[in-house]
């Protein structure tokens, strides 16, 4: 009976320390990607802005909707919840960090405010809702790739997604989807889509544990 605890303990870890840490330390880590996807935006022009500003998103997006599975050890229902909560936390994290350093050291536009209408509180929801769709159906590709003998891959993960996400921009981009084109906010803002794809796509290769 011991070792049966044992092993449940060694994934799905949720205890509040644990949750807390990894929150704090991903809302730092998007602090910092945000902060330099400011800079690039900031002071860059044409193709070199949008290779580096593609490059952070798909880094960023990477270790938001990865981190929280690695860290959580999530296999099951459980550990994916609380992967999504991790996700949920690093969101008011960078909240914090955001309105108290990064809005006021002038590196930013109106544009990162403009998706809210201006107002930090209708800015600020889009990440909470974004950090914890990613960090949850991240989890679900993460845990369904550990379901046989495999161990949870990142770059898999992010390959399945972003090749999904390419799909979708261009199929709103051909469609004529409003407000679709084809340019890199159409396919930054398709990353999410591929990854509800890439996640119901990961559970066709589950296997039985």
């Amino acid at each position: 009976m011991s070792a049966v605890a044992e092993s449940h303990q060694a994934y799905d870890l949720g205890d509040i320390p644990l949750i807390v840490r990894s929150s704090i330390k991903l809302g730092i880590i998007t602090a910092i990607v945000v902060f330099a996807f400011s800079l690039v935006s900031r002071y860059l022009d044409g193709t070199v802005e949008v290779a580096l500003e593609a490059l952070l998103l798909v880094a960023g997006v990477a270790l938001v909707a990865g981190l929280p599975a690695v860290w959580t050890k999530a296999r099951t229902g459980a550990g994916i919840a609380n992967a999504a909560g991790v996700g949920l936390g690093a969101t008011m994290a960078f909240m914090a960090i955001d309105v108290i350093l990064l809005q006021r050291i002038g590196t930013y536009t109106n544009r990162w405010l403009e998706i809210g209408g201006g107002s930090n509180w209708w800015y600020h929801p889009v990440w909470w809702m974004t950090g914890t769709f990613l960090a949850w159906m991240g989890a679900i590709i993460l845990a369904n790739q550990t379901s046989g003998t495999d161990s949870p891959s990142i770059p898999r993960m992010m390959i399945t997604a972003v090749v999904f996400g390419v799909v979708v921009g261009a199929a709103a981009a051909i469609i004529g989807f409003p407000g679709a084109a084809w340019s890199f906010p159409t396919f930054g803002i398709a990353l999410l889509p591929g990854f509800a794809i890439a996640a119901l796509f990961s559970t066709m290769g589950r296997r039985p544990a």
